[in-house]
């Protein structure tokens, strides 16, 4: 008996397709980000580039590629990833933000 394995959907999701996932070079990330994070990036970028030069270890550039990466891929839907930092924000300042508990999210992703 062989089982044949798929990566098809088991059924109709109301997910979104996945995002395009950018390339993990600082060119790549950094074309993927929104407008208004490219400062963030390129400050960061010169920083660890600079610390990396001084102690010969790159930790710090390869830390700060895999953090800025998710956040290019998660930037591939522009309008889903501004209302994600706007409720980050709000969550920071203290606001009441409606949210879903993993379990809830789970069973809505079919998970």
């Amino acid at each position: 008996m062989t089982e044949t394995m798929t990566a098809e959907p088991h059924g109709p999701s109301t997910v979104a397709p996945f995002l395009a996932v950018p390339d993990k070079t600082p060119r790549a990330i950094r074309a993927a980000l929104l407008p208004e994070e490219v400062g963030d990036f390129d400050r960061e970028f010169r920083a660890v580039m600079a610390e990396a030069t001084e102690t010969l270890d790159l930790t710090v550039v390869t830390s700060f590629i895999e953090r800025w990466w998710r956040v290019a891929w998660s930037s591939a839907d522009a309008a889903v990833h501004r209302a994600m930092l706007d409720q980050a924000d709000r969550l920071t300042r203290g606001e009441e933000v409606p949210t879903r508990s993993w379990a809830e999210t789970k069973a809505r992703l079919g998970l």
